[in-house]
């Protein structure tokens, strides 16, 4: 399979536009159009719907699209591997772990000639992409157990409850009951165990004014105002020593810790933070 059609199909889901995918490869719109009808023509499935204004993934498509991801990033892997000089070591990382422990190693190595590629993920994504080779090192919520690799504690943290500063109602504290009360945003961090802590602390079928699975989006829903949320503890470490958040203390429920680890190849342990 042409990785050059591949690289254009990936193009095209991104951009969701022939013309566009055209003008950034510098290729006719019809040598696109080309590349994936004999990718359709390989794999004997529909791959794109063509809408009245852009393209979208079928069924069929959305399973091919994975693939042909690894794909491409197997072939740069493999690429920067055997052109030698300074190798990129591959790292995979949860946006809370990285914001909360890992980054300052990352810049760290960065500072002192090293050079990384750093994926944001989800933890079972991110291994899944350890398993398949795309990365060296993962640092996710799973306690993964797989013979030949490695998992080790990597940090500890703790899920408290923030909110702006100017816009705390509960300075002397919150009870579980008053939760259900208040506007609240609802991060997905892709591990059970805060997913069922969370919706514990609220009545079954709560609907939350904005749920997302990025905790970054939750610090802008912070920021802005307008209302209160649970992050860990390091992913606010700047908004909380400035003071513009504010942490509001549970009265009749408790914090919950989290521990992330990393994972990698058991026999290369020992380079990873």
């Amino acid at each position: 399979m042409n990785t050059e059609n591949l690289r254009t199909f990936l193009l095209l889901v991104k951009l969701k536009n022939f013309t566009r995918a055209a003008e950034q490869l510098f290729v006719a719109q019809s040598t696109v159009t080309n590349r994936i009808a004999e990718l359709e023509r390989e794999t004997g499935v529909r791959l794109l719907r063509r809408e009245t204004r852009n393209v979208a993934l079928t069924e069929e498509g959305k399973t091919f699209y994975d693939y042909a991801r690894r794909i491409a990033e197997m072939e740069d892997a493999c690429l920067s591997a055997v052109k030698g000089g300074v190798r990129q070591i591959r790292l995979g990382a949860t946006n809370a772990v990285y914001e909360g422990a890992l980054k300052e190693h990352v810049l760290q190595g960065v500072a002192e000639g090293k050079a990384y590629r750093v994926t944001l993920g989800h933890s079972a994504e991110l291994v899944e992409m350890l398993f398949d080779g795309l990365l060296d090192a993962a640092y996710v919520y799973q306690n993964v157990r797989r013979v030949g690799y490695d998992c080790a504690p990597f940090s500890e943290d703790e899920l408290a409850l923030w909110v702006r500063a100017d816009k705390n109602a509960f300075p002397e504290g919150i009870t579980r009951a008053e939760l259900a009360r208040l506007p609240f945003a609802m991060c997905n961090f892709s591990l059970a165990e805060i997913g069922s802590y969370l919706r514990e602390l609220f009545p079954a079928g709560h609907v939350f004014p904005f749920e997302v699975d990025n905790s970054n989006k939750v610090k802008d829903y912070l920021a802005a105002g307008l209302g209160y949320a649970f992050l860990p503890r390091g992913l606010v470490k700047e908004e909380r020593e400035s003071g513009f958040l504010s942490e509001v203390s549970p009265l009749d429920f408790d914090r919950m810790k989290i521990l992330s680890y990393r994972v990698c190849r058991a026999d290369e342990a020992k380079r990873y933070f």
